[in-house]
C-alpha cells in the first residue's frame, strides 16, 4: 500500500535498507497529514458518538505509575462491567508521555496530578492525596508522631527517577535537593521496591495515600504522616481542549470519585496542595 501511495505522489515516503526504515524529510510531511485525517476521522465518530450518549467504542486512559496500582484496583473492574460495550484501555506512563498522547490523541484522558504547565488542558479535580513517609523501624524518625521537612536533611532516603511528579513535588516541598547532597540518596523506579527496603531495615520513603489504604498492620505500624500543613497531590483527569465525548469522561470520574474515601474529595485546611 505504501508503494502504491508512493507511485501515486512520484516521491518516496521511507528510505529502506537491510536494517531499517525511516521516513524521507517529504516523507515525514506526509506521515504527520496522513495522521491528521485519522485524528480527523476519528474526531467525526466521537462526535456522533456523543450526540447519542453512546458509552460504545474504545476509550483510551492514560495514567501515572504512582497512581495507577493504588487507585485502578478500586473501581475499574466495576466501570468495565457496568459499560459492557466500551472498551476501556489504560495506559501507565509519565507526565511528559501523557501531554504528547494527549496532543497527538494517542489517548482520550489521562489520570495525574496537577501541575504547572498544563494550562492547555481541560481538567477535572478527582480527589486530593496526602504524602505519607514510610520509615524503617530501625531509623530515629520511627519514635516521631509525624515528619516534618527539616527532618529529612541528613536521612537515608528512597526516592523515584527523576521524571516523575511524586518525587519532583516532594523534592520541592522538603528542599531534598540540599538533602541528597549531605548523603546518599538512591534512585530506583518503583514505590513498591522502596517500600521493601525500608521494611528490610533500611531508611525511608514516601507513598501516596491511596497506598496506605492497602497494608496490613504490620505495614501500617511504618507509616508516618507530615507535619503541618501536610503536603497533598490534586489528582485529576485531564482531556485536550478539542475533546468532545463528554459522556464518557463523567462516568469514568464519576466511578473514581464514588471509589475514594470521602475525605479525600475536598482539600481540607490542614492540607497544603503541591504543584
Amino acid at each position: 500500500m505504501i508503494q502504491k501511495l508512493e507511485a501515486e505522489l512520484d516521491i518516496r515516503i521511507f528510505e529502506r535498507s537491510s536494517q531499517q526504515v525511516t521516513p524521507t524529510p517529504i516523507g515525514k510531511m506526509v506521515v504527520e497529514q496522513a495522521w491528521k485525517v485519522i485524528q480527523r476521522a476519528n474526531k467525526l465518530k466521537d462526535i456522533v458518538a456523543e450526540e447519542k450518549k453512546a458509552a460504545t467504542g474504545s476509550f483510551r486512559i492514560g495514567i501515572l505509575p504512582t497512581i495507577a496500582p493504588y487507585l485502578l484496583p478500586r473501581f475499574f473492574t466495576e466501570l468495565q462491567a457496568q459499560n459492557p460495550q466500551l472498551s476501556l484501555v489504560v495506559i501507565e506512563m509519565k507526565t511528559a508521555d501523557m501531554k504528547r498522547a494527549l496532543d497527538r490523541g494517542d489517548i482520550d484522558a489521562g489520570i495525574l496530578v496537577n501541575l504547572e504547565g498544563l494550562e492547555d488542558y481541560n481538567t477535572i479535580t478527582l480527589f486530593y492525596e496526602q504524602f505519607l513517609a514510610y520509615v524503617a523501624e530501625n531509623d530515629k524518625l520511627f519514635e516521631a508522631k509525624s515528619i516534618k521537612a527539616t527532618d529529612l536533611s541528613n536521612e537515608f532516603l528512597w526516592l523515584l527517577d527523576e521524571g516523575h511528579c511524586f518525587r519532583d513535588q516532594l523534592v520541592k516541598f522538603c528542599h531534598l535537593k540540599s538533602a541528597r547532597k549531605s548523603q546518599a540518596s538512591y534512585s530506583l523506579g518503583s514505590i513498591e521496591t522502596f517500600m521493601r527496603m525500608v521494611e528490610n531495615g533500611k531508611g525511608v520513603t514516601f507513598i501516596p495515600e491511596l497506598a496506605s489504604t492497602q497494608l496490613n498492620a504490620e505495614q501500617r505500624r511504618l507509616v508516618r504522616p507530615f507535619a503541618l500543613p501536610i503536603p497533598t497531590r490534586e489528582v485529576i483527569l485531564a482531556t485536550s481542549k478539542a475533546f468532545v465525548r463528554h459522556s464518557i469522561l463523567d462516568i469514568v470520574a464519576d466511578s473514581i470519585r464514588s471509589h475514594v474515601p470521602e475525605c479525600m474529595l475536598k482539600l481540607n485546611n490542614t492540607e497544603q496542595r503541591i504543584l
